[in-house]
């Protein structure tokens, strides 16, 4: 059996003085593809945030590929290249005036030898594979800020996939797409993903997708209340539970 790729004990994290996340503890396998689900609210940013060190945590551990978490979200250069995150939103798009093929550079090792570290051919020709891989080569020369929302999601699963990587984490990747375009998407990770040796945690509300395409769930709600296959923690008995009685929780509509 290979470790884990991510190992999570005991986590506690607090927001505004209170505990958000209190007590969860879970692992996932290499190459796995993990669903994190509850109600708005229930933890789920939070956890994540905590995951990748971007949150301080009152108690627990987190190893990452083998290595401890630094209570300062330290993490060696080598694990932490091998992480990549995807955010709801992008924050930085309207800011910063960054063409595409500039961006998904950024996914290479930060710069910190010379400048212009962008201009050497191998560069030039990692961020041309992964464009060309996530359907993107025609956006290059793009900006960031004149994206759809579809094309700026290919372009972050481009950034992604321009080194190698082993966990890949999702904060609600697909908010904001229509139904076709989160399609689109799901099948570009899921392609890429078993291309890449991929580990996946997304935080998702499309309980449709998640039946479909992940190997395991974890349902959160301050607590991890149930984990286990899409089958047993998405049963209805197990949604009622989570979600409330009178709450259906989101799912995308496919029309024909």
């Amino acid at each position: 059996m290979l470790d884990p790729v991510l190992r999570v004990r005991d986590l506690t994290v607090d927001r505004h003085g209170q505990p958000a996340v209190e007590s969860v503890s879970f692992e996932l396998a290499s190459e796995s593809d993990t669903a994190l689900v509850g109600p708005n609210g229930a933890g789920k940013s939070t956890l994540v945030a905590a995951v990748l060190g971007l949150l301080p945590r009152r108690t627990g551990q987190v190893e990452v590929l083998g290595h401890q978490l630094g209570t300062e979200g330290q993490l060696p250069r080598s694990v932490r290249s091998q992480l990549a995150y995807l955010p709801q939103r992008l924050s930085l798009q309207g800011r910063f005036p960054l063409t595409v093929a500039e961006f998904v550079g950024f996914g290479l090792d930060p710069p910190g030898l010379s400048w212009p570290w962008a201009a050497s051919p191998q560069r030039r020709q990692a961020v041309q594979r992964a464009l060309e891989r996530t359907g993107c080569a025609d956006l290059a020369a793009r900006l960031l800020s004149e994206l759809s929302g579809g094309q700026l999601k290919r372009v972050m699963l481009a950034f992604c996939v321009v080194r190698p990587r082993r966990l890949l984490v999702l904060d609600e990747a697909q908010a904001g797409l229509d139904a076709p375009a989160s399609e689109r998407f799901q099948q570009l990770l899921l392609e890429l993903r078993r291309q890449e040796g991929w580990t996946v945690l997304q935080v998702s509300h499309d309980l449709d997708m998640v039946r479909r395409s992940c190997d395991q769930v974890l349902c959160l709600n301050r607590r991890l209340r149930c984990s286990g296959s899409p089958d047993l923690a998405l049963s209805p008995e197990r949604l009622v539970e989570l979600y409330g009685p009178n709450v259906v929780p989101y799912r995308h509509h496919h029309h024909g």
